[in-house]
């Protein structure tokens, strides 16, 4: 293979080649939240269990996360073309598996397989963009990939939600995975004539150890995460979780004894040696906590909590979008270089501003909540997603050399997905927590009305008080239950009469309505509790740092 530095005149088909991989990157990025909305369809037409439709969800992001420093470092070594192309060919052909799955099996499968060959290709996007671009056109491609990748996962609710209530040429819920297959055909053409392959000027030598190292710990730590609410939190769930505390300490320790021998470790931790790196990717991680757990409790607020269908909440979610493209450009453009960490913190602040006004209108409107009351919410926490994203990337990737510049991003990536798994599994933990004990509050608000109906209907004293007993207890072991899709035996009779049935219906969805609405309330506080370290994060960075420290130097990169 031979290779030749950078020309001194810049390719002049860079942004061709930056929307091919903006549009892969999108595609793989969809397919975290796409697959939510499509839940009820794939259980009945697959026959699945709700512990198979978990993993349906969870393959994709553990896989992803598994792969993603290898994913990286791979692309130095190898070329992050070559690496770019081969997992869009394998996340291509998985998704095809995918949309003609006949069982949740093969279906699982191909999740695992999809999320890994995303694993191969996402580091090389941010990779590609770091050694392509100048610096001053960096900064602009990072805020559009920021302000596209950020608002895929509302977006992939919206596109979800869209396809399976179409439910094009009769396929139910499989264009979800099929939309993926022209896309990736297209995208795989384009990259293999538009797109420059490059690599690290000296690439370095495979890690095998590190990579097994690295991968187990990924495993150990998002795997119990997943699983664990699911199941009540065993004991071999914490079990694993401290593995993967002594794995990781393994691979730090590892990896310093291969920095000073053999040389070429997979994460050079030199890194590090860069405060604002370090405290910059700390701020990343606590920050995908807080959205990871914002974006679980949303879904579950709008169509568990108000009984929306998955178009609603999917159009509806295109609104923060709508703010995370608005706060990304801003940010970028005009924002961060004047005012520099001001503007990370400042984003923070907006986001938790945000989740305040959201949590107010939720327990101020509770059933009533309507999709254009959302709106402002929605498109200040997007805002304030927007602002603290784009230019976060931009100034981490500044802290680094071009030849690590794949394994640094699959830093940031791991950093994200890890962050969204802790997110998730931690504020899943206060949301159903608080929802089992908070779940007379719905049964309060909906007795008056529910007594003075039943004893329109003729029922004495006596049986209003049995019938509400009853009532309460359904509605409370509804909250305590893992599996919505299971109907607790307090909730299965009605005495036989149709119109209590109808009654006790209509008080049953208002008083989850009222339930989830408090819930989300008071689990975004703990999310405004999140910004706030977030904005102290941002706080501790030098007080220099820039959204690039790192000038491009025509002798780190070398095109293949």
């Amino acid at each position: 293979m031979e290779s030749d530095t950078i020309p001194t005149t810049l390719d002049p088909r860079r942004w061709i080649a930056f929307a091919v991989v903006l549009a892969a990157g999108f595609m793989d990025l969809l397919d975290v939240t796409i697959v939510n909305v499509a839940v009820p369809s794939i259980q009945k037409d697959l026959g699945a269990e709700y512990a198979q439709i978990e993993w349906i969800i969870a393959a994709y992001v553990l896989a992803f996360a598994a792969v993603l420093i290898t994913g990286g470092r791979l692309g130095d070594i190898y070329g992050r073309k070559r690496m770019f192309l081969l997992g869009m060919t394998g996340f291509t052909l998985a998704s095809a598996a995918g949309g003609l799955a006949s069982d949740p099996t093969m279906l699982i499968t191909s999740r695992f397989v999809q999320g890994a060959m995303a694993g191969l290709m996402v580091p090389q996007i941010l990779a590609i963009i770091r050694v392509t671009f100048p610096k001053e056109e960096r900064t602009k491609a990072i805020a559009i990939y920021s302000g596209v990748g950020g608002s895929a996962s509302a977006v992939g609710l919206a596109l979800g939600g869209l396809l399976v209530q179409w439910n094009v040429l009769d396929l139910g819920w499989r264009p979800i995975f099929l939309v993926n297959i022209p896309i990736g055909i297209l995208a795989l053409a384009a990259a293999a004539v538009v797109m420059r392959d490059s690599r690290s000027p000296q690439p370095p030598r495979l890690d095998i150890i590190g990579m097994v190292l690295a991968v187990s710990a990924v495993v150990l730590l998002v795997y119990p995460l997943t699983e664990g609410r699911r199941l009540d939190w065993p004991t071999w769930t914490f079990v694993l979780i401290g593995a993967s505390a002594v794995t990781f300490t393994a691979f730090v320790l590892y990896e310093r004894w291969r920095s000073r021998t053999v040389g070429s470790p997979l994460i050079d931790l030199e890194l590090f040696r860069s405060r604002a790196f370090t405290v910059g990717l700390a701020s990343w991680l606590l920050f995908w906590i807080g959205f990871g757990g914002f974006f679980l409790i949303w879904t579950l607020f709008m169509q568990a909590g108000l009984g929306w269908s998955p178009m609603r909440a999917g159009l509806t979610s295109v609104f923060f979008a709508v703010g995370a493209g608005i706060g990304a450009g801003t940010s970028v453009s005009l924002l961060a270089p004047r005012f520099g960490r001001w503007v990370l913190m400042g984003g923070g602040l907006v986001t938790a501003a945000g989740f305040g006004l959201y949590g107010w209108m939720a327990a101020h409107y509770g059933s009533d909540f309507a999709s254009w009351q959302m709106v402002l919410p929605l498109i200040i926490t997007g805002t304030g997603f927007g602002i603290v994203v784009a230019p976060t990337i931009d100034m981490l990737l500044g802290q680094i050399p071009d030849g690590e510049a794949g394994a640094a991003s699959g830093l940031l990536n791991t950093g994200q997905q890890l962050g969204m798994a802790l997110g998730v599994a931690l504020v899943g933990i206060v949301f159903f927590t608080q929802l089992d004990h908070d779940s007379g509050r719905g049964v309060d608000a909906v007795a008056a009305q529910t007594r003075t109906e039943l004893s329109a209907a003729g029922l004495p004293g006596p049986a209003q008080d049995q019938i509400l007993a009853n009532f309460r207890a359904c509605v409370q072991d509804r909250s305590a239950e893992v599996d919505p899709s299971v109907v607790p035996d307090s909730c299965r009779s009605t005495g036989g009469d149709p119109a209590m049935g109808v009654t006790l219906a209509k008080a049953g969805k208002e008083a989850t309505a009222v339930n989830f609405a408090h819930t989300f309330d008071y689990t975004l506080v703990w999310g405004i509790g999140i910004m706030v370290l977030v904005c102290l994060g941002f706080a501790a960075l030098p007080r220099d740092t820039k959204l690039e420290v790192h000038e491009l130097a025509e002798d780190e990169l070398v095109q293949v």
